[in-house]
């Protein structure tokens, strides 16, 4: 009765189901290796953490923060806007802080769509999308990602006339680890210029970068017609933080902040405190962190090409997308990996039909124990 249908359109999550198997896999004795969330199991810099103690100890931050108290972070992610990607953005006009990418990209599709209108989305994707998409009362149209185009779309399969309100594209990409280059989102930006479509690109991995790779921004490609949503979970390692910008298009950050100023009032000031020192790091802090993930990467996928899954080596993200030789259910043989082994990845499935097969592995743990959960793996039937 009190369930409205905005509610019950929003998709029922697997990792609930997940969550039961680690625990039938706890109760039966087994240590658990969780590789199911992505949630970055490193510290904030000890800077960062000190910003946010000093902030405790001063009254003027307990109160509401209004849009004026956004300013210090609103100038510190310009700043870093323009010494990483060289882009330049207003920071009264262009910027606007979030209480995590996921809470703005939420609030962004309510600010810009209007119930009914289409959403051209990856499959696979990031699932919080989907709940987005039905919250807005979104028409979805999904844009495969296949494996034998590094996981890029190919927007020219697309219908001619597709006239999509809004692309949503995510690179470094979860669940894929795909990345792309800044010629594709030139590219990608001039289709949806021509369509008259808004481009909003997901970019919480920016620094997670390995080896020479280094993410470009979609802002490369112009601000107008473009919002990119930045966090600081996993490149800084805040995820409980919940703190991140949206920066781009005056008139979509605009309509955002609009909407948000009818929803929320901004995160803790310490918090936007916190967040501004950690945005002005040096870029050694940022590809520190980055190294940890790159050492696991390096443990894991040989690991699993060994037992002769395909899976490819990543160059950034702090993923693998593995597919399993002989698995359809890919759900299936989640949860039967995690009650015969205690190893807990997420299925591909989760993620969209695109993602049946695959699994998704989350490098959260030491090299020592990726590698043990894939030798326990190994022993899983398809």
């Amino acid at each position: 009765m009190w369930v409205s249908k905005r509610a019950g359109a929003v998709p029922g999550s697997v990792f609930a189901l997940m969550d039961g198997a680690k625990g039938r896999a706890r109760a039966a004795g087994l240590e658990v290796i969780d590789l199911s969330i992505g949630s970055s199991d490193l510290p904030p810099a000890d800077s960062v953490l000190e910003e946010l103690r000093e902030a405790t100890r001063d009254p003027g931050t307990y109160r509401y923060p209004l849009f004026s108290d956004t300013a210090p972070l609103r100038r510190a992610a310009a700043a870093y806007l323009a010494r990483r990607f060289g882009v330049s953005v207003n920071a009264d006009a262009e910027v606007l802080p979030l209480i995590g990418a996921q809470e703005g990209l939420a609030h962004l599709l309510l600010a810009v769509t209007d119930p009914g209108d289409t959403l051209l989305l990856p499959d696979p994707c990031y699932p919080p999308y989907l709940g987005a998409a039905a919250i807005a009362g979104l028409n979805v149209v999904t844009l495969p990602l296949r494996a034998d185009r590094g996981f890029l779309p190919d927007l020219e399969e697309l219908p001619a006339g597709l006239r999509p309100r809004v692309l949503l594209l995510n690179y470094p990409n979860n669940p894929t680890s795909a990345v792309a280059d800044a010629a594709f989102f030139r590219r990608v930006a001039a289709w949806c210029q021509e369509r008259g479509t808004l481009l909003v690109h997901d970019h919480p991995y920016a620094e997670l970068t390995f080896g020479a790779y280094r993410a470009p921004s979609a802002l490369e490609a112009g601000v107008q017609g473009v919002v990119e949503l930045h966090s600081l979970s996993k490149t800084h390692h805040m995820g409980g933080f919940r703190v991140g910008f949206a920066a781009g298009d005056a008139q979509a950050i605009g309509a955002l902040a609009r909407v948000k100023g009818a929803t929320d009032f901004h995160a803790y000031l310490g918090i936007q405190r916190a967040a501004a020192h950690a945005l002005g790091l040096p870029d050694e802090v940022g590809r520190a962190g980055a190294a940890v993930f790159e050492t696991r990467r390096d443990a894991l996928v040989p690991a699993l090409q060994a037992l002769g899954w395909g899976v490819t080596q990543p160059q950034a993200s702090m993923y693998a997308w593995a597919r399993v030789p002989g698995v359809s259910d890919s759900v299936g043989f989640a949860v039967r990996a995690a009650e015969l082994t205690g190893v807990a990845v997420s299925p591909g499935a989760a993620f969209g039909r695109g993602g049946e097969g695959f699994v998704r592995f989350a490098l959260v743990q030491p090299p020592e124990v990726l590698r043990e959960a894939a030798r326990r793996l190994g022993s899983v039937p398809v």
